[in-house]
């Protein structure tokens, strides 16, 4: 399978939406509870709230490191904002949540210093997106090998 980029770089900001039937208390829960994040992302620890730092588990990663990220904004069940500085350089990510008709719409935004290595991070954050969705659907995880390089150029286009 080859899944279709659906980033798109908006001022400073990577921006990647998608959509689940399900209420948006359901969809928050995927975001925050540590139980269901590690279903695709990773288990956290630590004391969740704003200004706190939580340790977060990579498991898609070599190696599967643990990063430390900072609770920038929780605003139950609308908006979580992180940030984190690690090897690759700073992270401000900005998740809202809207629902419309038992449909809610995910709007993740990683706030760009630089669009130097968008090639690179712009088909990972596709790729954590889909596991997210294939998490709660209950589908087969698709393989990072589908999203780079294949989807570099649609990233780097738009710099």
């Amino acid at each position: 399978m080859s899944p279709t980029p659906t980033g798109r770089i908006l001022g400073g900001d990577l921006v990647l939406t998608r959509s689940f039937r399900a209420p948006v208390d359901d969809v928050w829960a995927s975001l925050t509870d540590p139980e269901r994040t590690a279903r695709w992302f990773g288990p956290w620890k630590g004391d969740g709230g704003p200004g706190n730092t939580i340790q977060v588990q990579m498991v898609q990663e070599e190696g599967r490191p643990w990063m430390d990220m900072t609770i920038d904004a929780c605003e139950p069940p609308r908006r979580l904002a992180l940030s984190a500085v690690d090897d690759y350089g700073s992270w401000h990510l900005d998740m809202v949540l809207t629902e419309t008709g038992g449909v809610t719409e995910l709007r993740f935004t990683q706030h760009l210093s630089g669009t130097e290595n968008v090639g690179e991070v712009g088909p990972g954050w596709e790729y954590y997106l889909d596991l997210l969705v294939a998490s709660r659907d209950g589908t087969p995880f698709p393989s990072f090998d589908d999203y780079y390089p294949a989807m570099k150029d649609h990233f780097e286009s738009q710099r």
